[in-house]
């Protein structure tokens, strides 16, 4: 394999074993990206001389044996994580001129493990949509097709893991924005739980929904960027006060039959679900026999409101949108519309120019659905549907350990086929959208391809806190199905 194809782990043996260097690793990524991302659009931004800086650190501390979980290993951050002294647009035009002045957590702990920022990736403008085709700067190709979408809204990162740009990147996932690009881009993607890893430094979209989480090469290497990011954090007041397990844990003498035991849950709904594309059920069903000849005992669940779940959550969404959203008002900070001297004229001006119109279209629902004489019939009734999907959740995990489902109904679909119909686009999320309103984690790992070559995933679900089961039950499979396939860019 060439270098811009290893995983975490194998480059680091190259490290530690003075094969190769991080300066050298980063340079030939550094080629790879100015070579081949015109055509993709992985990155907004491209750190070249900070990045080379941190490699010829990374190379020093591996001579000195001062060596960290992640020290010398270029790895992508999705645009909406603030990095201090690098733009953090969120894909937005209202944040074109912004720099942050402090690193999010979850970069100061990636840059405390020795980790290469080598730049920030495209995304749907403030990880609103589901393809990478609404940000305000370009739109990002997936590498496997590039006629078709990466999905989204972390389609950057997973369209930068998958072409060999970086050995990793950091998403985030407010309704299946890591999931469901990993499984159109053929990488691993992993939805953490709700407070599992720091929001601080995260720029909100939906704050009781968002979550970062890796994109990653393997199962192993997903686990080894959670052991480095997760933790309570004092900064984060929705971060959970709970200990980290040491996820690399949950590989520990693997067998052919180490899934014994576990058993999977396929809800009733979900087979019900319309429009399912052929070769998403071929590859489910086959993922299926994979796991049972794990040793996986496969059984029939019940979700019974799995119906409600995408309007809840096009409820709750879009209400949290608008007043995260209400900051970006041109005086603080970011672009501002100067062809008015009027206050309220100036506000009006800069978020019709600043936000794009997928944007502006949630924070109108989420502004209307608050305002008065509405909030009880729309966000209030939204939020008692989401406790009871909570609860469906609750009760199924009461019956197995880990609950299995496709990623997004069909594969990547081509670019511009659903720009003009927002309906449809939503009801790609239909698998992912549950775990987000439950605060439960979910991976996407590779399982197949459809007819046309194009990547497609399965979703595992566990309950709250509970990822070693998922990286356990994700690694089992991915070593059954050794897909084994390159992408040629």
């Amino acid at each position: 394999m060439e270098l811009h194809e290893l995983n975490i782990s194998s480059v680091r043996q190259l490290l530690l074993k003075r094969e190769i260097t991080s300066f050298d690793l980063t340079q030939v990524l550094l080629q790879r990206i100015e070579k081949f991302d015109g055509k993709i659009g992985a990155f907004i931004t491209i750190d070249k001389e900070r990045a080379l800086e941190q490699a010829k650190k990374a190379d020093e501390d591996i001579a000195n044996n001062n060596i960290s979980v992640l020290t010398g290993i270029p790895i992508a951050l999705k645009d909406l994580l603030c990095t201090k002294g690098i733009k953090t647009t969120c894909g937005s035009k209202i944040l074109d001129n912004f720099i942050p002045q402090y690193d999010g957590t979850v970069v100061s702990k990636l840059k405390k493990n020795g980790a290469v920022i080598i730049g920030k990736t495209n995304l749907d403008e403030f990880a609103m949509g589901s393809s990478t085709e609404n940000s305000s700067y370009q739109i990002t190709r997936n590498p496997w097709n590039k006629d078709h979408v990466p999905g989204g809204s972390s389609g950057g990162s997973a369209a930068a893991v998958t072409a060999g740009f970086c050995c990793a990147a950091l998403g985030s996932d407010t309704g299946g924005s890591i999931r469901q690009p990993a499984s159109h881009c053929s990488v691993v993607g992993l939805k953490p739980t709700y407070g599992r890893v720091s929001r601080f430094g995260l720029v909100s979209y939906g704050s009781s929904l968002d979550q970062i989480g890796p994109i990653t090469k393997d199962v192993k290497d997903a686990a080894l960027l959670m052991n480095v990011i997760s933790g309570n954090d004092k900064m984060d007041s929705t971060s959970a006060k709970i200990d980290v397990p040491d996820f690399s844990r949950a590989f520990d003498q693997f067998e052919k039959n180490s899934l014994k035991g576990m058993t999977a849950g396929i809800p009733k709904e979900y087979l019900s679900v319309e429009g399912i594309d052929p070769d998403v059920e071929k590859v489910f069903n086959e993922a299926k026999k994979s796991l049972e000849s794990l040793g996986v005992t496969i059984r029939e669940i019940s979700l019974p409101h799995t119906d409600y779940v995408v309007a809840a959550y096009y409820i709750i969404a879009p209400c949290e949108a608008s007043s995260n959203l209400a900051r970006f008002d041109g005086v603080k900070y970011g672009f501002r519309d100067r062809s008015t001297d009027d206050l309220i004229e100036m506000y009006k001006k800069t978020k019709s120019k600043g936000f794009g119109p997928e944007v502006q279209r949630r924070i109108m629902i989420g502004t209307f659905a608050l305002s008065a004489g509405y909030y009880d019939a729309y966000y209030g009734r939204a939020s008692q549907v989401r406790t009871l999907i909570m609860e469906d959740f609750s009760r199924a995990f009461e019956t197995c350990d880990f609950i299995l489902s496709p990623v997004a109904p069909t594969p990547a679909f081509k670019i511009g086929e659903n720009i003009d119909d927002p309906l449809t686009m939503y009801l790609t999320d239909i698998f992912t959208l549950s775990a987000n309103m439950a605060g439960i984690p979910g991976i996407s790992v590779p399982a197949g391809y459809s007819a046309k070559g194009l990547p497609i995933g399965i979703q595992m679900m566990a309950k709250r806190f509970d990822e070693m089961t998922l990286l356990r039950a994700g690694y089992g499979f991915e070593q059954t199905i050794k897909l084994g396939v390159r992408c040629e860019l």
